[in-house]
């Protein structure tokens, strides 16, 4: 097993997610098998209510699965104490309560947390990690700036800045373009395949940017109801896979363009 995996950043066997309830479960989606390498892009799409956001959370440990393994790296995530979890996997998701009366480099800062000592000194190398992430992400000119004074986009990048200067392998992000418009979508995920190549972190994002996605990562993890598919986009575009994600009638997947578009 550990050789199998020795070489991956995140691994699922046999992965059941959804939520426990006294004695009931409610199963999301079952059987899901992904396999994703160092500085890899990777995609979480489907529908509304697929199940992205409990994915995700069950990746990062915030849920427990109901059957099956996650690796990370060659431990199983059942096994990482919280400690060396936050040293692995670096977390951006939708619904994050933080004080916007921090200014960036505090909040960017936030995310050396794990290795401070209990007073949170920074240490050089930690101020070093910080500089490089939002020189990275391109927010040195707002170092000074409180958080309530950005925009959508400028938040998302310094959110961004934060998960990088937490230097773990694995960069989770939930839905990291919603409240933007179609340029800045563009901007935040031309943005994260930058940081993959430049970092060789592995980043899984969920989101609805469905033809973005097609064009700019290196793998797609395929939500349906009950249904969960892996591949590059070049192998799901192959077999199929999207041409029954949505209800028929409205939007169609034109196979000569490789996008959605709407059914005249």
């Amino acid at each position: 097993m550990r050789s199998e995996i020795s070489n991956t950043v995140l691994k699922t066997e046999n992965l059941s997610i959804g939520y426990r309830k006294k004695n009931t479960v409610n199963l999301i989606a079952s059987e899901i098998d992904i396999e994703v390498k160092p500085g890899e892009l990777v995609a979480v799409i489907g529908v509304n209510g697929a199940g992205k956001s409990t994915l995700l959370k069950t990746l990062s440990g915030i849920i427990q699965s109901i059957d099956g393994q996650v690796f990370i790296s060659s431990n199983k995530l059942s096994k990482i104490n919280p400690s060396d979890l936050a040293k692995n996997i670096s977390i951006v998701l939708t619904e994050q309560f933080l004080s916007k009366n921090l200014s960036v480099i505090e909040l960017v800062a936030l995310g050396r947390q794990p290795y401070t000592n209990w007073i949170g000194r920074l240490t050089k190398t930690d101020l070093r990690k910080i500089k490089k992430a939002m020189a990275l992400v391109g927010i040195e000119n707002l170092r000074t700036k409180k958080c309530y004074e950005l925009s959508d986009g400028q938040m998302q990048k310094v959110l961004i800045a934060r998960a990088i200067a937490q230097d773990t392998p694995l960069v989770i992000l939930d839905e990291p373009t919603t409240h933007l418009d179609l340029y800045h979508k563009a901007y935040v995920l031309q943005l994260l395949k930058k940081l993959t190549r430049k970092t060789n972190k592995t980043i899984v994002f969920a989101s609805h940017e469905i033809n973005l996605a097609i064009q700019l990562c290196d793998k797609i993890i395929l939500m349906q109801e009950k249904k969960v598919q892996f591949g590059t986009p070049k192998e799901l575009l192959d077999s199929g896979a999207f041409s029954d994600l949505f209800p028929k009638g409205l939007i169609k997947f034109d196979t000569d363009s490789s996008s959605f578009k709407i059914d005249t």
